[in-house]
């Protein structure tokens, strides 16, 4: 089991789903936390230990306010994000525009304020998708924007070698996480489109989110010390198969 004793993470999107998760078991395996989101009440409760913080990580004045006062890290879970539908000939501008900035404008600017309060020989894990990695109709902008976060850990890993810095993403396949329950429930056909969403893989279930957050916390931990500049499916066996 990955231990992270004594280190300093920085989780963000923690108030729910993956993110929430992946507090939970860090803090388990002895992490100490510094959470950003916007629900944190109930993380409150569970770990009230841990540095809440409300962030809108998309705004630069306030991620180099944070970062000023953010005490040194060891690691960044990079999880928050969001997801909108749509044709690259049906989105609207302003819905590539918000999915720029939820899934990769805020994670490079927490990198770029972050990255001089980084520890030598830390980790950096950013939650893309496997729809950054296949071409799936339908997902334009969010598929962009999740290849260019995959991207930002490659580019990162070689930068920040110097430094025995690691940089690694991982690409979930669809994970029941609350922001999909949701979609599930606003369909036209609920049960229908949680079995499409799960016939997509050779597992033929959904992803849990805590399977998700114990990847996570591996590649924070010190046994991963030769793994960066991946991108890492973890999809039940989808990417594979369609390979």
């Amino acid at each position: 089991m990955s231990t992270l004793d004594g280190k300093r993470i920085l989780v963000t999107g923690a108030g729910s789903g993956i993110g929430r998760a992946g507090a939970r078991l860090f803090a388990a395996r002895g992490a100490e936390l510094v959470l950003v989101g916007r629900r944190l009440d109930a993380l409150r409760e569970t770990l009230p230990t841990a540095r809440h913080v409300a962030l809108d990580h998309a705004d630069e004045t306030a991620v180099a306010t944070f970062a000023r006062d953010c005490p040194p890290l060891d690691g960044l879970f990079l999880n928050a994000g969001q997801f909108a539908s749509g044709t690259v000939t049906d989105t609207p501008v302003a819905v590539f525009d918000a999915m720029w900035a939820a899934n990769v404008r805020g994670p490079w600017l927490l990198c770029h304020h972050l990255g001089p309060r980084m520890r030598d020989g830390g980790s950096v894990v950013l939650t893309g998708s496997t729809l950054g990695i296949r071409a799936v109709p339908g997902t334009a902008a969010y598929a962009v924007a999740k290849a260019g976060l995959h991207h930002l850990a490659r580019v990162l890993a070689v930068e920040w070698a110097p430094r025995g810095i690691r940089c690694n993403a991982i690409a979930p396949g669809p994970v029941l996480t609350p922001m999909l329950q949701a979609r599930i429930d606003t369909s036209a056909d609920p049960a229908a489109m949680r079995q499409a969403l799960a016939q997509v893989n050779p597992l033929r279930r959904l992803g849990r989110e805590e399977e998700i957050a114990a990847l996570a916390a591996h590649l924070l931990a010190d046994e991963s010390t030769w793994t960066t500049g991946t991108v890492i499916p973890c999809d039940g066996g989808a990417t594979a198969a369609a390979s």
